[in-house]
């Protein structure tokens, strides 16, 4: 009987990453936002790699980045990569706070949205859709305003739902709505007791 011994993993083996959740957009017209990305922390040194592995054969190397400041606590200056080390500069007026900007060697600049890591499946999806429609030309920040106002909405619509069943169905109208007008009945008419006709 043999044996057969396996080399014990590398540390490249060990630090793969997971595959990023990503969209990107399709086609040369012009967008505000070239696709999305939802991380799954705010820890960028964590999350870079896997993004950078599958940008650079798309994009060409990628070898700066920046970010808002605002939703990354801990930033800093070099990130090691797969091959290559990528500058990351921050800001934290210049730039959207939900965008991440990202140049590749000689090729360009992409604009990435960033939904946060604690968004919900509902509406990372939302998000991923529209950032990479061409029929949308919106900024990172007016498409996240426009996620808060889908979930407001929603919520609404579940409230109004549950104050239904919790009345058996009965509508429940908002006071600035006007009441329905009821249908025109026929009154029902009660005929008068028949009188004697006899007479006395």
């Amino acid at each position: 009987m043999t044996a057969t011994a396996l080399p014990p993993p590398t540390t490249e083996d060990r630090l793969t990453p997971v595959p990023p959740r990503l969209a990107l957009t399709a086609g040369t017209a012009p967008a505000a936002l070239d696709g999305a990305w939802w991380p799954r922390s705010r820890d960028l040194t964590a999350e870079l790699p896997a993004l950078i592995a599958v940008l650079d054969p798309l994009w060409g190397r990628i070898i700066r980045l920046a970010v808002n400041s605002t939703h990354w606590p801990k930033t800093p200056r070099r990130i090691p990569v797969a091959g290559h080390v990528v500058e990351v500069g921050w800001f934290s007026a210049e730039l959207d706070p939900h965008s991440l900007l990202l140049r590749s060697y000689g090729a360009g600049r992409w604009d990435l949205l960033v939904i946060p890591p604690e968004t919900a499946p509902e509406a990372a999806a939302w998000l991923t859709a529209a950032a990479v429609d061409p029929a949308r030309v919106r900024t990172a920040s007016r498409m996240m305003r426009e996620a808060g106002h889908r979930r407001h909405s929603t919520e609404g619509d579940t409230a109004q739902q549950a104050i239904w069943d919790s009345e058996g169905g009965r509508t429940v109208l908002p006071r600035t709505a006007s009441p329905p007008v009821p249908h025109a009945r026929i009154p029902a008419t009660t005929a008068p007791p028949p009188t004697s006709t006899k007479e006395r």
